[in-house]
This record gives C-alpha cells, structure tokens and sequence, in this order.
C-alpha cells in the first residue's frame, strides 16, 4: 500500500515535468518579486541599522528565503478538490482502495519536490547572485530550516485542504479560496515579517496556524531563532500540524456523510 502513494508521488513529479516550461518563467517573476521587495526595503530601512529585530541584511535574506520557499510549499490542492467534488469525480475516489486525503497530499509532495528541484533551487542561486543574501553558516540551521520547509508543506497544504473540502457544504467556494490565498500570504509573513505588525495584532498571530508556514521557517534561516529555539519553532509547527487533522478529520466525515444522504 506504501508504494501505491510512491506512485502517486512520482507521477505529479513527471506530470509536472512536463510542463517544466511553464515554470522557468516562474523563476524570473519569483526573482522580479524578490527585486522589488529588497528596494522596497532598502528604502524603508533608510541607512538604519535595524527595524523590527531585523537588520538590514537579515531583511534581505528573509524576503528573498520566504518567496523561494513559497515556490516549494505551494499547490492547488483546494482548487483541484474542489474541482472534483463539483464535477462528482470525487464519488469515484470512495471506491478506490486508497484514502483520498492522503493520495491529495502525496501528489501535493510529487509537485513540492518538482518545485524544490526545478523552481526554489534555482532561483535561490539567482538570487544570491543579485542580492546581498546571507547564508546560514550553521550546519544546524540548515538542517533546521529544511525540516521546518516540509512542515511548512505540510501546514500549507492542510489548509488547503480543508478549504477545498468546503465546496461539499458551499455551491462556489471560489471567493473562499482566494480570501485564504491573501490571509496566508499576509499572515504568514510572506508580504511583511510578523514583527512589524502591531503588537495586539501579533499577539493574534501568535494564536494561528499561519506564522508557521513562513515566518518561523524564515526566522530560523536568517539566524534570529538559533540553538535550541530551533527546537522550539520546530515544535510550534508539529502541533499545527497535529491540530489541524482534527477540522480535516471531521470535515472529512461530514462531507462523507453529506454525499452518500444526497445519493453519491
């Protein structure tokens, strides 16, 4: 059964390379966002050391990680399955031998590891070339930070996936999907570090699953979070991931139960 997900995992990654193209754009248009943010900065900062806890230089390095590690933990797992349920190709999943959420996150991961190897890499090399990115020096922040990158995955694409399994309860879900898109990207603290926000609004936060899938990960690269706080951030983002099954699992039910009353 283990390797039937393998397969589902190879075949988004070949699906994905087949369209390579496609994303050999996306790299320039990553590196264009990168280059705006960095003068935008730049300009904000002023000559000033430091704003926010974040030099100069770490500001850099934090824009330029976060849009490439958005390149990895982003997909369209809440559009595909809400493309399904509306289509009612999801009925079709019910009798398959397999858990459906699950086959969505493999094929979720088969495109992430395109994505690591074809778009994040690549434009992670453009732009320590472009811009004054610091790396981390610490073979522990590295080790840190690409695990906190597959949970940011993992967070990312449970939202996702909740979100697409709203088109069971909701006729278009398609004004909630782009409304996540926004308060993930906001929130996360790919637009603006959390530390800028005001401090009631940070406090919020601090209360949601979002800082999760950008800022900490972000953190932990920039060297602002080091030694055991790795841990710790690293903690924050495990029990995200253990909360956030217990919405998927009910939603999950109630959406069973929905379709086989309406006659599946």
């Amino acid at each position: 059964m283990s390797s039937l997900y393998l397969d589902f995992i190879r075949i988004r990654f070949l699906t994905m390379l087949a369209y390579r193209v496609n994303y050999y754009s996306g790299i320039l248009v990553y590196t264009l966002n990168i280059g705006v943010y960095y003068f935008t900065w730049q300009a904000i900062y002023g000559g000033k050391e430091q704003l926010a806890g974040f030099t100069a230089a770490q500001m850099t390095t934090y824009v330029a990680v976060s849009w490439m590690a958005r390149a990895f933990y982003f997909n369209n797992l809440d559009r595909e399955i809400a493309t399904e349920i509306r289509d009612g190709t999801i009925a079709i999943q019910f009798i398959r031998p397999y858990n459906y959420l699950l086959v969505k996150m493999m094929q979720g991961f088969g495109e992430g590891i395109f994505r690591f190897t074809m778009f994040m890499i690549p434009g992670m090399i453009i732009a320590v070339l472009l811009f004054p990115v610091q790396l981390p020096t610490s073979p522990v922040s590295w080790i840190g930070f690409l695990v906190m990158l597959f949970f940011s995955f993992l967070i990312n694409s449970q939202i996702n996936i909740l979100i697409g399994l709203m088109a069971f309860f909701i006729e278009n879900n398609d004004g909630l999907m782009r409304m996540k898109r926004v308060v993930v990207d906001l929130f996360s603290g790919l637009l603006i570090p959390i530390s800028f926000f005001p401090g009631w609004l940070t406090g919020i936060m601090n209360f949601l699953p979002f800082q999760a899938i950008t800022y900490l990960p972000g953190s932990v690269f920039t060297g602002r979070v080091q030694g055991t706080g790795i841990l710790e951030v690293l903690g924050i983002q495990v029990i995200w991931f253990l909360i956030l099954l217990v919405p998927i699992y009910f939603t999950w039910r109630a959406a069973r139960v929905r379709l086989f009353v309406q006659g599946g």
